[in-house]
Order: structure tokens, then sequence, then C-alpha cells
């Protein structure tokens, strides 16, 4: 739980050491045992909200939720009941396939997301009634005074006491590769986040030095926690092809009913035939116009623009996004490009 009385925009980085460690009733010793399992209770642990998995029923399902997908189930179901038994076989096996295909996919692609996703350090280095030990990062709390030395993962947002030679990259939060110089003199309220020199911030990476910091923020309140926070609440689109898709599904089923439904009432109208023999027909002529392979060469060419990606390290979660990234013509990036690879290459 999330203090009310501690505002999120409190810059931590422009007071002074004392001032800090007053605010959060905390001493150059670290916390008492108790207090801290005090604080525990009443902040949450140090770890950052993580969406539900989706169970693997729902993830093959969702393969099935498109118009054409409909379509194809349909017209084997109609061609079943038509008699047709082999070209019933013939179009459950291509949804399968197509259904198997995304959920293989996805599933290879949740598995890698999920071994990156630990953004936080496991473990930290904490004094506590005055005595160092370490304790698992999602133990910190606020108030806590945590030591970090080269090749440490910052395990929250600290306002440092010391630092001696001490440097972090902070590529995670800014794009710069470079890293930054940090120390405990406190810097003007309204400097840029690459500009904080006084705080080293949950994710980053000690490069060179040690420091002595205390934790001012913890969870979803950390600077990477916001950034997650708003990647949670980033509204779902459907991508370009998906709604060509559909509207090209919404379109074929329109005309294919159309023409099922003039056939049929010509038939009984014009030629005087039986209904049920022109219903059987006119369903017949809808499962023939149906273009079963559709899906399927969409699905494929999916899957092969997905492996080729996953060839160069691009992880991709989910089939349609290779179509979209396909479509991006321009890139919005800082002067060094440093946003996109988290380091500077002459290519050319």
């Amino acid at each position: 739980m999330t203090d009310p009385n501690r505002s999120e925009t409190t810059a931590w980085h422009a007071l002074a050491a004392d001032e800090v460690l007053e605010r959060l009733d905390s001493s150059t010793d670290g916390l008492a045992a108790s207090d801290a399992e005090r604080r525990l209770k009443e902040y949450g642990p140090n770890e950052l909200k993580q969406a539900e998995a989706r169970p693997w029923w729902k993830r093959l399902l969702e393969q099935f939720n498109n118009i054409l997908m409909l379509v194809l189930i349909v017209a084997a179901i109609a061609s079943l009941a038509l008699g047709h038994t082999l070209d019933a076989g013939a179009i459950f096996g291509v949804v399968l396939i197509i259904a198997l295909i995304g959920f293989i996919q996805e599933g290879k692609a949740e598995q890698a997301l999920e071994s990156i996703r630990q953004m936080l350090s496991p473990q930290a280095n904490v004094l506590r009634d005055g005595k160092r030990q370490t304790i698992p990062a999602e133990e910190l709390v606020p108030g806590d005074i945590v030591l970090v030395e080269s090749g440490d993962r910052v395990p929250a947002d600290l306002r440092l006491l010391e630092a001696r030679r001490f440097r972090t990259e902070e590529a995670s939060l800014t794009g710069e590769s470079t890293p930054v110089d940090k120390n405990g003199e406190a810097v003007a309220e309204d400097a840029d986040l690459g500009d904080r020199t006084s705080m080293a911030y949950a994710s980053t990476i000690v490069v060179q030095g040690n420091a002595r910091g205390l934790v001012v923020e913890t969870a979803a309140n950390t600077e990477i926690g916001r950034i997650s926070e708003m990647l949670r609440g980033v509204e779902q689109l459907k991508t370009p092809l998906l709604r060509q898709i559909d509207r090209a599904g919404q379109v074929l089923a329109f005309f294919i009913l159309a023409a099922a439904v003039l056939t049929g009432a010509f038939g009984v109208l014009v030629h005087g035939q039986p209904l049920g023999d022109m219903f059987m027909a006119a369903v017949g002529l809808a499962v023939a116009a149906i273009p079963e392979g559709m899906p399927a060469i969409v699905t494929i060419g999916l899957a092969l623009g997905v492996q080729t990606m996953a060839k160069k390290n691009a992880i991709i979660r989910r089939l349609p996004a290779v179509e979209t990234l396909g479509s991006i013509s321009t890139i919005f990036s800082d002067k060094t490009g440093t946003l996109t690879r988290n380091e500077m290459t002459a290519q050319a």
C-alpha cells in the first residue's frame, strides 16, 4: 500500500541528505528490524505489478477470434452437413494448423518475455540495526540504507548519501548509453531525470565505484515503476492488417451470403425448383466461395516474419505485430539513436 501523505512528485534530488533522512524518519545506521517490518506492511513489497498471465486455453481460443477463422469454421460445419466429409476435414485441418502456429509462437514469446521482466535487483545489501546484511530486494522499504557497488543493479530509487567514483548506466530510463557520474550533492528541483546526479534509480546498473543511498521510493513509485504503470494503461488497438482482414472478411461474407440467397431465390421463383434443394445448393455455393487458403497464407507469412525477427534478437509476442513493424516509416529517437539499441555504432 502507498502512503497517502507522500507526494508522487517529491523532488528528493533537490533535498539535502539530512533533510531526506529526517523526512523518512531514518538514520545513517539504517532502520531497526521492527521498524522495517512495520513499513513493509505499510508500503507493500518492492516489486513491480505483473499482468495476470493468460492461461494456455485462453491463448488458444484467441487464435480463432477473427472473422475469417469463424467463416472457415462455419464452412467446415456446412460442408459436414452437406455430407462432404473430406472437404470438412480439410477445412478443419487448415483451421487447426493456423491456430497452432499462432498458439505456439505466442507461447514462445511469452516465455521469453517472462524471463526478462525482472527489472529489479533480486537481492540488496542494507544496513539494519547498524549491521550490514543481504535481504531480498522486495523487502526494501522507504528509509532503508542500501549499499551498492560496481556490477550491482540498483534495487530501488535511492537518494545518495555517499558516493565514491560512482557511475550508473541509466539507458533503461533515459536512452543514453553513456554512464552518468553520481554524487551526494543536491541538484536543482527542475533538473531533468538524466541530470539528477544525487539519485540512483531502480533497474539501472552500477558500472563503477560504490555508494550508500537512502531508499526514497519503491515498487510502482519508482521511475521504472511509473513507466511500467503507463505501459499497462496503453490502449489495445488492432493492427492495420487485422483491420483490413476483418473488413475483407465482412465484405466477402456479405457478397457470399447475398449471392447464395439470390441463387436460391432465383431457382425457386424462376425455375420452380424445390425449396430444400435450392437451400442446399445455396449453402454449397457459399462454402465453395469462401477463400479457405487466405487465413493460412496470412498466418504463415506472419510466422515467417516472426522467425526472421527472432534471428535478429527481436521478441514479438503476437503475430500481427510483425506487419505493424513493417509498416513503420519514421522512428523518433534522441540525437544519438540510443533509445532503440542502447548503443552507439557507425553502420556506414
